[in-house]
């Protein structure tokens, strides 16, 4: 029997499973997303928001749980990347990866709840406080392209420096933080720019869930599977 069959299995611990809790947060979005529906724009008319969100209102509240869940999900990211840039020497990054992280789960948990609310009883009551609700959740969603960026620039430059990444993955990190800084700047009236718009609804969602799984998926990987360090168990890329 060689040495390499008498290594016993390692099990599984909760840390590394959290590590591809990113993973588990882009599949339960992307769920989420799909039963919640596509809400209608910034300033939309108060007919079109009666009908959204009275017309749908079962499947909104259930998209509501889903995103509540995947929302689980991020918060444990954020920590288990926090561990592992703290562990690997990296406490600066460990801690801005705690602080975007929370930052972005308190917007993801307002835009949410608002949903929620309108869905459940405001929707059918109030007009104007439909619309003003509505445009908050919308406002928010542009906001939380900063600490987005926050958060993907600690993973980037934290995972750099303990050699878990390479530079073309730097690289590509840093590109995906300049876009996401530039999803805060979306106030345009109409077009690609506006709060609705291609870039916001699409562009910073796409990069945003792209470096979450990919980093979840590495941690994941390369993480321990025993009470190992993380700077033994995470070989350079």
């Amino acid at each position: 029997m060689t040495a390499r069959e008498q290594q016993p299995i390692a099990p599984m611990t909760f840390e590394r499973v959290w590590r591809g809790s990113g993973i588990a947060f882009v599949v339960t979005f992307l769920v989420a997303y799909a039963v919640h529906g596509n809400d209608p724009g910034i300033g939309a008319s108060p007919t079109t928001l009666d009908a959204f969100y009275d017309g749908d209102r079962t499947r909104i509240l259930v998209g509501s749980a889903l995103l509540g869940l995947a929302l689980l999900n991020l918060l444990w990211f954020g920590a288990a990347l926090s561990s592992t840039l703290r562990d690997a020497g990296q406490g600066i990054w460990a801690a801005a990866a705690t602080a975007s992280s929370a930052a972005l789960g308190t917007i993801l948990f307002v835009v949410i709840s608002v949903g929620a609310t309108l869905a459940y009883s405001v929707a059918t009551a109030n007009s104007e406080l439909t619309s003003a609700l509505h445009d908050l959740s919308r406002t928010c969603l542009v906001l939380a392209s900063f600490p987005t960026a926050m958060f993907v620039m600690s993973g980037t430059f934290g995972l750099r420096q303990t050699g878990t990444i390479s530079n073309a993955s730097f690289g590509a990190g840093v590109a995906a933080v300049v876009l996401l800084v530039l999803g805060g700047t979306t106030w345009g009236q109409d077009g690609i720019w506006a709060p609705d718009g291609v870039y916001a609804r699409v562009i910073v969602p796409v990069l945003a869930l792209g470096w979450i799984a990919i980093v979840s998926g590495v941690l994941y990987v390369h993480g321990p599977s025993t009470g190992r360090s993380t700077a033994s168990a995470i070989p350079a890329a």
